[in-house]
């Protein structure tokens, strides 16, 4: 609204938005206007480096991630667009779009998740758990009918 091309511009005599609005919205545009603002502030670093740049630091989730998100906004752009031109978006194609971007972001969520989640050592239970149990002192002789312990039964189901 400040003066740019298409946006109106400022009375700086009274900070109201001139006669290019209607006067029942001036309150709502200079809301807007701040909004757009901060947002243009917020969006300042990431529009400052090219895509390349920010996709050579990131690993290859976070990559993924970076792109599903901007493939989410864009259509949700294209979306609220559309619903400005009065044409419905649950009747276009973009709403199988926005559903498969999702179900995309949902897998990546999920594999995230997936590899957050605590691993098995198997080898280090099997250790930890014939260790823990009680074995007999008559370990030379592996006939004899007390060498088979639980450790020792455990040990061979296993294989």
């Amino acid at each position: 609204l400040q003066g740019e091309p298409g946006r109106g511009s400022t009375n700086k005599s009274d900070g109201d938005v001139d006669g290019a609005y209607p006067s029942e919205i001036r309150g709502q545009m200079i809301a807007f206007e701040k909004s757009l603002t901060a947002v243009d502030e917020a969006l300042e670093p990431f529009v400052a480096l090219t895509r390349d740049e920010v996709q050579h630091k990131l690993e290859p989730l976070e990559q993924a991630k970076v792109q599903m998100v901007s493939a989410f906004a864009i259509n949700s752009l294209f979306w609220m667009y559309l619903v400005t031109q009065g044409v419905d978006p649950k009747e276009h194609p973009i709403k199988q779009e926005l559903d498969r971007v999702r179900t995309y972001m949902n897998k990546v969520k999920a594999f995230e998740e997936k590899s957050k989640a605590a691993k098995l050592d198997a080898k280090a239970a099997s250790r930890f758990i014939k260790h823990a149990l009680w074995q007999p002192k008559n370990e030379g002789n592996c006939n004899s009918p007390e060498r088979y312990t639980c450790v020792t039964l455990f040990v061979r189901l296993k294989r």
